[in-house]
């Protein structure tokens, strides 16, 4: 494990291989690639909704190294809880500006580790998910398939490859990019999110990928020349709007499969930008679910998380 530091809680050196770094990606893109995940410190009480008749216990946080359990009945109580208290922090925090508190931290940084446990144990992740509610499962598999999708894309790079973090945009901010872009373009917001969730977990990657792709839309230079209308590869606001341009001319909003895959050729790149939109449209609390998840890096030593608690 490397070490931790204080907020804004970034880690990690210059540049990387594939940064599509969201989850763990590392293919070809028409825009950009993909990176991926690992750990870190200590405990706070969180304090769970109270109704005015009877006080409900308060929670204690997970630990940013929290162990994942390998029992499913554990598993999909873990699970329940920690999807319940964090929907709780969310709902507390949305409306808000500024960072994330702790609770929203590291309850959306266990939730992220847990999936991605799930999504590299299939037989235990089925029989967890048989044991929880209906829409809770159904929420749990298109995670861990947009996880395991992004995964078998990743090309593990050597410890000592330098990958550049940041902090990313304000969660609020951000979100008006993607409503901005949407109403320009006709290209849902939340597909809009959910690429740069999967690209560079909306702009925590600095790198540039492999081929060259660069901003927080992981665009590749002759792309961005075509659709970046004048604008900064690195801004955000400049990055979003050019993505919608670009899945627009690429058959967005009438057929996402087509546009998607111009975007990044890669079926399995598509899978998973589609499931992740599909639980933001579900439930928006997903989007900053996803906003709080960390970059991680696969190298051929293991997993290492460069940013977060």
């Amino acid at each position: 494990m490397e070490e931790r530091q204080k907020h804004p809680r970034l880690t990690g050196r210059g540049r990387a291989l594939a940064a599509l770094a969201a989850v763990a990606l590392a293919g070809t893109a028409a825009c950009g690639n993909p990176a991926p995940v690992a750990n870190a410190p200590a405990r706070q009480p969180l304090a769970a909704p109270t109704s005015s008749a009877t006080p409900t216990p308060s929670r204690t946080l997970p630990e940013p190294d929290e162990k994942i359990p390998a029992n499913a009945a554990k598993l999909a109580s873990a699970l329940k809880e920690t999807t319940s208290a964090l929907n709780d922090a969310i709902d507390a925090w949305k409306g808000k500006k500024g960072e994330p508190p702790e609770d929203v931290e590291l309850l959306a940084l266990h939730h992220q580790r847990m999936y991605r446990y799930a999504a590299r144990h299939p037989k235990l992740a089925s029989q967890a998910f048989a044991r929880l509610p209906k829409g809770l499962a159904a929420q749990a598999k298109d995670n861990t398939r947009a996880i395991r999708e992004l995964l078998a894309l990743a090309h593990p790079i050597k410890p000592s490859t330098p990958f550049k973090v940041q902090p990313a945009r304000p969660a609020a901010e951000l979100l008006t990019y993607f409503k901005k872009a949407e109403r320009r373009f006709g290209v849902e917001w939340e597909v809009l999110a959910a690429v740069m969730l999967s690209e560079t977990k909306f702009g925590r990657v600095k790198s540039a990928s492999h081929v060259g792709a660069q901003g927080p839309m992981q665009f590749m230079p002759a792309t961005w020349k075509a659709y970046g209308m004048g604008g900064d590869v690195h801004d955000p606001r400049d990055a979003v709007m050019a993505a919608a341009n670009y899945l627009k001319a690429s058959g967005a909003p009438r057929d996402y499969q087509r546009a998607l895959h111009a975007y990044n050729p890669s079926q399995a790149y598509v899978n998973a930008i589609l499931l992740h939109a599909r639980q933001i449209k579900r439930d928006p609390r997903n989007y900053y679910v996803y906003y709080n998840w960390q970059v991680y890096v696969i190298t051929t030593a293991g997993e290492r998380r460069l940013t977060g608690p």
